[in-house]
């Protein structure tokens, strides 16, 4: 069984076992093997300019005992994770996501800004059943189509037009090493992914626009972006 953890700065997404991950995570991407993906929260202060990020990151997950894992950053705060499980004619998809949207951008352009908004979308994905490498390829772009119709139907208008998703966006999908060639929209898979991935980014973005967004418009400043 899978389970989420809480501890802030902390979230931890606890795949039940060593599972190959696919993600582009700051610590540990491409396809690895993992048992756990982790999100760090993180403050503007946290990160001074011309700091390396990968080294200081790297240590607080030594710190931690925690190098082997798949992490995100985020400033993001944590505590407004959301989680959702489907299962679709026996797959069962579980998606856990934070959702910030302060440096929201429309794909194929780009908004000038005039202060570091570091919102970022961050979503691990873990699936029951096992796949082969190409198929983990079609689940990241299945993810990512959710994300995208997520942000998109939350009608967050930028200059450029509808945002689609953030400059700082990442996904992990994890699943058993398997023989599963395909995992598009008409798969079960496809079907699981896709509505777990859009269920969880959606009210995320809800949550955000409610909260975050409201204060931005007020002046009041970005925290938890």
């Amino acid at each position: 069984m899978s389970a989420v953890t809480l501890a802030r700065p902390w979230l931890t997404f606890d795949l039940g076992r060593e599972m190959q991950v696919l993600s582009w995570a700051i610590n540990r991407p491409g396809f690895v093997m993992a048992r756990r993906i982790l999100w760090r929260e993180v403050r503007n202060a946290d990160l001074p300019q011309g700091m390396d990020v990968r080294q200081w990151f790297k240590g607080e997950l030594h710190a931690r005992g925690e190098d082997g894992c798949v992490a995100f950053l985020t400033s993001r705060d944590v505590t407004c994770y959301t989680q959702s499980t489907v299962t679709t004619e026996g797959v069962t998809a579980e998606s856990v996501a934070t959702v910030g949207l302060s440096n929201a951008e429309r794909v194929g352009s780009r908004v000038e800004r005039q202060m570091p908004d570091w919102g970022t979308i961050n979503i691990a994905v873990r699936l029951s059943c096992g796949l082969s490498q190409t198929a983990l390829i079609e689940a990241i772009s299945i993810a990512a189509q959710a994300r995208t119709a997520a942000i998109i139907e939350a009608g967050l208008a930028l200059p450029t037009g509808l945002a689609t998703g953030t400059g700082t966006d990442c996904i992990a999908v994890a699943a058993p090493k398997g023989t599963e060639e395909y995992a598009g929209l008409h798969t079960s898979i496809g079907a699981a992914l896709g509505a777990a991935v859009y269920d969880a980014t959606t009210r995320g973005a809800q949550e955000w626009k409610s909260d975050v967004g409201s204060r931005q418009k007020a002046g009041t400043g970005y925290a938890g972006s």
